[in-house]
This record gives C-alpha cells, sequence and structure tokens, in this order.
C-alpha cells in the first residue's frame, strides 16, 4: 500500500526527473523510517483493514471526488470501509464521496478549486507537481483535467495513509502520485514540471525567496506556476510579519500584499505574473465538521469583530496569483 519504489523510480525515469529517481530510494526511506510518527504503524494497519472493494466508477472532475457508489458493495463492507475512513480523521482536504460515504472535510477545497481553474492553462497532458498537497484532493481534480501525471509531495505521513486509501478504493488509478516529502527533496534546477502549484504553504516559510526560488527550478522554461497564499491589504512594499501567531497557526512568517507578492515574483525571475483572485476566507468555508472535530477558522477570529484574528491581525484573506518561469 505504500509508494511502489520500484516503479515510481522507472516512471520518473520515462517523465524526465532521472535526477530524483536516483535520489527517491534514500528519501523514501528517511521519510518513511520506523517511529518517524507515533501512530504511523496504527494508520498502516487502518490501510490492512480496508475491505477488498474496488470501482471503475470514478469521477475525478465533480467537485466531490467520487469513487463508487453505495450499491455496488455490501452493505457490511460499506460498514467497514465508514470505520476505517473516520478512524483516520482529521480530513483537512475534500470533500470526497467513496462508495457512498460522504466525507465533509474541514476546507471545501472545491471552493479554492473554482477559484482558479479557469485562470490557468489546461492541465491536459502535462507533468504536475502540487506542493503542499495534503491528502490529495487538488492531485485528484488536476487528474480529472487531464494532467498525464501527478506527483504530490507533503511530509505528512496522514495524509499519504489518506491518499492511499481513497487510492486503494480505485479499480484503476491515473498516474497520480504522493510522496511524504518536502521541497526540499525535489533536486534543484530539476525544471521537468509544466505546471507546479503551491497552495497554503507560502506563509508557512522562514524564507519566501528561497521557496519561490525553489518552486521556479521545479519548473520547465515557459511553465506555469499556481500560487495561493494569504495576504493582506497595502501597497508595494506592504508585508505582515506577525508577532507570535496569526489566527491561532505558529508558524506564519510573512503575509504580503498582493502587490508585494507580484514584486517578489519578478524579482525571483518569473515573468507575466499576475493576481487571478482575492478571497477572504470564512467559516463557511474552514470550519469544524463531522469529519474534523478540533477547532478551525471560526475559533481563530475574534467573536466582536470577525474581521481580525483572535490576536488581532487582519482576518485571514487569500490570493491565488499565476506566472510563468
Amino acid at each position: 500500500m505504500l509508494p511502489d519504489l520500484s516503479n515510481l523510480c522507472a516512471l520518473f525515469e520515462s517523465e524526465g526527473l532521472s535526477s530524483w529517481a536516483e535520489l527517491l530510494p534514500g528519501q523514501l526511506d528517511q521519510a518513511l523510517a520506523p517511529r518517524r510518527h507515533g501512530d504511523f504503524d496504527r494508520w498502516r494497519h487502518l490501510l490492512e483493514l480496508l475491505p477488498p472493494v474496488r470501482s471503475a466508477d470514478v469521477d475525478l472532475a465533480a467537485d466531490t471526488v467520487r469513487v463508487g457508489r453505495a450499491e455496488e458493495i455490501p452493505a457490511a463492507a460499506r460498514e467497514e470501509l465508514h470505520r476505517v475512513l473516520r478512524a483516520l480523521q482529521p480530513w483537512r482536504k475534500g470533500p470526497f464521496e467513496l462508495f457512498g460515504i460522504h466525507i465533509d472535510s474541514e476546507w471545501r477545497s472545491d471552493w479554492k478549486w473554482r477559484r482558479l481553474a479557469s485562470h490557468i492553462q489546461p492541465l491536459a497532458g502535462r507533468r504536475v507537481l502540487d506542493v503542499g498537497c495534503g491528502n490529495g484532493y487538488y492531485a485528484w481534480r488536476m487528474a480529472g483535467m487531464g494532467a498525464r501525471l501527478v506527483v504530490g509531495i507533503d511530509p505528512s505521513l496522514l495524509f499519504l495513509v489518506q491518499f492511499l486509501a481513497v487510492r486503494r478504493l480505485m479499480a484503476e488509478s491515473p498516474q497520480v502520485h504522493l510522496l511524504p516529502l518536502g521541497i526540499e527533496a525535489v533536486p534543484p534546477r530539476l525544471e521537468a514540471f509544466d505546471t507546479v502549484f503551491s497552495m497554503g504553504v507560502l506563509y508557512h516559510r522562514r524564507s519566501p525567496f528561497e521557496h519561490l526560488e525553489a518552486l521556479r527550478g521545479c519548473l520547465r522554461p515557459g511553465g506555469e506556476l499556481v500560487l495561493e497564499t494569504l495576504v493582506v491589504e497595502g501597497g508595494d512594499d506592504a508585508v505582515l510579519v506577525p508577532r507570535g501567531r496569526y489566527a491561532r497557526m505558529r508558524n506564519v512568517w510573512f503575509i504580503p500584499s498582493p502587490t508585494a507578492l507580484l514584486g517578489w515574483l519578478e524579482r525571483v525571475g518569473f515573468r507575466e505574473a499576475r493576481v487571478v483572485d482575492v478571497t477572504p476566507t470564512t467559516p463557511a468555508e474552514q470550519r469544524r465538521t463531522d469529519w474534523m472535530g478540533f477547532e478551525s477558522l471560526a475559533e481563530a477570529l475574534d467573536p466582536r469583530d470577525p474581521g481580525r484574528t483572535v490576536e488581532g491581525h487582519p482576518a485571514p484573506v487569500r490570493a491565488v496569483v499565476v506566472a510563468r518561469a
């Protein structure tokens, strides 16, 4: 159930990613080392408990990523599947519908996808890298738009197991792969992907310029970056550097204005950068659900002024920017 290393290396070789294929065995050995995460063995065991059901009825183009229908499997198998999926909480990204089981994730990720999908280059036939891919919801949507190969990277082992659980239910999976790695694992100046996504990552990086340079190095010349991040109002040089937490998140370092962000992209060598969407994040889009029972955005906003975070910062607003390498 874990990434098939031999097939992955062969695929990477065939897709012009040979320099990464050479490093991949050691990277995965380290990422999947015993005791890296105390719950990993339990999550792996849950994968083994998935009922042996698969469906060729898969819809990756709809807002809800769907695999199978309720009537395809016996009630007992569906009950067992529901039990395993519930044990893999929290589900942060989605929604999914798996043999009729609706996973109402914390994020309405389909809303973000709708905001950006019409502004990006068509993905049909393209090699795509999804940096900070979470549990793979967007990677499946990219495949639903016809991407030839999608490689998602995210160091969270729970996200890997959630992704593998969804893929395990497909009779035949498209070329979508999730690796439990950070962008540091991608060889410098790989220049192999047609489109690179980085959504919800930039503000977590201590050095935003290093992150942008790494993203540019993943792209072939002329390839497209799709970047989504927190922004604040202000002019060309406006940047919020929160002291302490931002919306109860510890690791938020830099939040630029949209125009400052465009300047950053230009400075590291991107061209034709443009903002295609700016949208406030609301508790309707990010919220506590039956599949994610922890605190969410509502608890991070000032109850007396929802336009501010509990720390007094401007409430979350997110921008989508596209640019060319």
